[in-house]
């Protein structure tokens, strides 16, 4: 399993520092989409990518139009995955695909907010990576609704190869995200707002490599 660490709502120069607190046990740093509105992909992602070349980053761009226009813009700025929302037409995450390979990145499909039907239609998108994706409004929810989302969800999903969690992730949740063939597990607050964020993305990155 991977660990994704999720950046957001913070200045570029306490992203990153949080970065090099995780010391390099982040597979996936995310730069989030409040820190990409407020300083712009060249000045986050970009700034970011030229300062940890070796980290694999996503942008957490969430397209819902202009698809070709926004993935391109992010790969140039050196993400290595982008995330589309899976309520975009099909159009759209079809030109969102073709630009992760043109480019030879990923392209992660957000699906906050689909019902079962509606993600089992995105399974055609079968190379891409899949979000089960809690909303930060719904931060402090109970792990149960996060394990329901996955629950009713991963039926479908067995059909794709790559499947990330997101949303109040805590410790106590990776047995089951394991048992359920999770790959990514997205962690935001619970480490970027721990009074030791070294400690804590050590403790999560030792719960995933069991």
């Amino acid at each position: 399993m991977l660990l994704q660490v999720a950046i957001d709502r913070v200045s570029v120069s306490e992203a990153e520092r949080i970065i090099n607190l995780c010391g390099g046990m982040a597979d996936i740093v995310e730069v989030g989409t409040s820190l990409i509105k407020d300083f712009g992909l060249e000045c986050s992602v970009g700034y970011l990518k030229k300062k940890f070349p070796g980290q694999t980053i996503l942008a957490d761009i969430k397209t819902i139009d202009e698809g070709e226009y926004e993935f391109r813009r992010a790969f140039e700025a050196g993400a290595d995955i982008a995330t589309v929302m899976g309520a975009a037409s099909v159009t759209t995450i079809s030109s969102c695909q073709k630009m992760a390979r043109e480019y030879n990145r990923s392209c992660m499909i957000d699906l906050m907010g689909l019902d079962q039907k509606e993600v089992d239609a995105l399974t055609v998108f079968d190379d891409a990576i899949f979000c089960l994706h809690l909303p930060s409004d719904c931060a402090g929810a109970p792990a149960a609704e996060l394990a329901e989302l996955i629950e009713k969800n991963v039926k479908p999903l067995g059909r794709v190869s790559r499947v990330a969690v997101a949303g109040g992730v805590r410790l106590g949740n990776i047995p089951f995200f394991r048992a359920a063939g999770i790959e990514i597990v997205i962690v935001g607050s619970a480490i970027t707002k721990n009074s030791d964020i070294a400690g804590s993305a050590a403790e999560f990155r030792r719960a995933l490599i069991v």
